[in-house]
């Protein structure tokens, strides 16, 4: 089918511009790919969309993949290398012809691949047309560990050779690649190493981790926020797996007593993932942490995060402010740099001055000065700020207020004409101002300075394989709803789209508080978490707890995923807030009021 047909029909089809078709001819002309995956990679169209017009003009049955369980007896009638080469997966045999082969292909038009196809296989071909991403997945899901494993095997065989003959692999070691090589793309550790990435990559990993063991590697990946492991190996592959990260990070290979950080970058299916690494010894041997970030991850509109209608109001009125303090609170991955970047790429135009300090730099954005925080050479989040200032900026942005003196500057800088947004580890919004209080911050800077604070946690969302049932009463309770009303609630299933965990994908639970006039006044008079708190629900503000259950009675996740959001709940309604030195603010308070009359 010709690339400009494609393009006139999803143009026909109402799901693309004439400009953007123009726009994705001009980069697909300039990168030699195909006009789908320019669009899908642009994100001009959605994957499936585009699948399902050329599927309906071809005539054509659309496999979606990645939520199918295909049949392993029609998948291993054909070899890795194959299914790679041909971008092709069988998918089961016909019910009505047992001599024909279901074959999920990215071309199915391609007729020479079909007739290599065939004789590959022994079977007659029926094609379907499968999206080149899911087909890629699909691949790793069957034949990843076993082609890793074979890959190991295989090394592993060279080592026992290379004792067996020391003097004879010396001399092929000198026309050969090693760990480090001239001819990296063939050594087997590369080869397992870049498996890995593409493995968790497609399988949406956040994290992998390189774990030593007493008697082998482990490694697993996370995601949606949960680990679940790739593949364990004996010891004999895991000095070169370390060697290899090592090199590719940038790290000092010889070091194997102190922790060290890398970065590297990958590209893995037209897309590139910024890798962070991070190495640290353990009493088996160095463990490797590495975290993939897509280019597109810090990119999202903040509509894509999770914010209820009410919360996203209201923080796009913080934004649109001059100048002031925006706070974004939560636990260690919890999403707040996503966040972060959403609101920086959207106050990012070319009549704003934007400058960063971040440790470390997560995502590089055009058109904003990043500065990474570096103590060897004295760059700190407060020095650094203290330069900034002198830079003329219009928007400041602190990858995280640790310490009272970036505190200080943070809120003397967005009292002088600037806004600053950063990010500051407490369990909700109120705790945030009485977090400041204990970092030496004044109430009457504070109140001037502050327009929110935004906390957030993540939960996972429920695949669509999830299973509806009868609330609980206890859950109707929880929920705020009469105990003779009948309610459903949702549970986890499982399913191939989720891996059999019964989720896929996470989503935000956002608290936003605004600061008004009667929430300044708090402030000032130092009132504890708990009070505030208080004013800003009396003013309307959704808690982690709300919008976590409008999240349950909506079906997008379940009781068991957010039960952490209602345990610290709970504990702050029992703590009061976690004020910190809450009696001595009560006493500050009731001074001030005095001191007022």
């Amino acid at each position: 089918m010709g690339e400009s047909r494609l393009g006139e029909l999803l143009v026909e089809s109402g799901l693309l511009t004439r400009a953007e078709l123009d726009a994705a001819l001009k980069e697909q002309k300039m990168r030699g790919a195909k006009l789908g995956e320019t669009l899908i990679r642009m994100g001009l169209v959605p994957e499936d969309e585009v699948m399902l017009v050329l599927a309906s003009y071809l005539r054509l049955e659309y496999a979606e993949l990645q939520s199918m369980e295909l049949d392993e007896n029609a998948v291993f009638l054909i070899e890795e290398p194959d299914a790679r080469k041909y971008r092709a997966i069988p998918v089961g045999f016909d019910s009505e012809d047992s001599r024909c082969l279901r074959m999920a292909m990215a071309d199915p038009t391609d007729w020479t691949s079909l007739g290599d196809l065939g004789v590959i296989t022994g079977y007659r071909i029926s094609p379907l047309l499968a999206a080149p991403g899911q087909i890629d997945a699909a691949i790793d899901r069957y034949f990843g560990k076993q082609s890793v494993m074979s890959v190991a095997e295989q090394y592993k065989k060279e080592l026992d050779e290379r004792e067996k003959n020391k003097k004879e692999t010396e001399r092929k070691e000198k026309k050969t690649a090693d760990a480090t090589g001239k001819k990296p793309d063939s050594s087997p550790i590369v080869i397992i190493v870049r498996s890995l990435l593409e493995q968790a990559v497609r399988q949406r990993a956040s994290d992998i981790h390189f774990e030593p063991t007493r008697d082998g590697i482990r490694i697993r990946f996370r995601v949606d926020g949960r680990l679940r492991e790739a593949i364990s190996y004996d010891r004999s592959i895991y000095a070169a797996v370390i060697a290899r990260l090592k090199i590719i990070s940038g790290m000092d290979i010889s070091e194997k007593r102190r922790p060290q950080d890398g970065r590297t970058m990958v590209v893995i299916d037209d897309r590139e993932y910024d890798i962070r690494v991070s190495s640290i010894p353990t009493i088996c041997g160095e463990k490797i942490e590495m975290r993939l970030t897509g280019t597109e991850h810090f990119l999202r509109d903040k509509r894509e995060l999770g914010f209820r209608e009410e919360a996203l109001h209201k923080f796009d009125r913080m934004l649109k402010r001059p100048h002031g303090l925006i706070l974004v609170t939560g636990p260690t991955g919890s999403g707040k740099s996503t966040t972060l970047y959403a609101a920086v790429s959207e106050l990012n135009r070319e009549d704003v001055n934007i400058v960063t300090v971040e440790e470390p730099v997560e995502m590089i954005l055009e058109g904003v000065n990043q500065i990474q925080v570096n103590e060897k050479t004295g760059i700190t989040f407060a020095s650094a700020l203290r330069a900034i200032l002198r830079q003329d900026p219009d928007i400041i942005m602190i990858g995280e207020i640790r310490d009272p003196e970036t505190a200080r500057i943070a809120v003397q800088a967005s009292i002088t004409g600037h806004l600053v947004v950063s990010t500051l580890h407490t369990n909700d919004t109120a705790s945030s101002v009485s977090r400041l209080f204990d970092m030496g911050v004044e109430p009457y800077l504070l109140s001037d300075a502050l327009i929110g604070v935004v906390a957030q946690r993540l939960v996972r969302c429920l695949c669509r394989c999830k299973r509806g049932r009868p609330a609980t009463h206890g859950e109707l309770e929880e929920l705020g709803a009469d105990q003779g009303k009948r309610l459903t609630v949702y549970e986890p299933t499982g399913c191939q789209l989720c891996g059999w965990t019964g989720y896929y994908g996470r989503t935000g639970v956002y608290e936003v508080m605004s600061v008004s006039s009667g929430l300044s006044s708090a402030i000032v008079k130092m009132q504890p978490a708990s009070r505030i708190r208080e004013i800003a629900r009396t003013e309307g503000m959704e808690t982690l707890k709300e919008a976590a259950l409008s999240l349950v009675t909506e079906g997008v996740t379940s009781f068991g995923e957010i039960r952490q959001i209602l345990y610290e709940e709970e504990e702050l309604g029992e703590e009061g807030g976690n004020d910190g030195l809450s009696i001595l603010h009560d006493i500050s308070g009731r001074e001030q009021e005095e001191r007022d009359h």
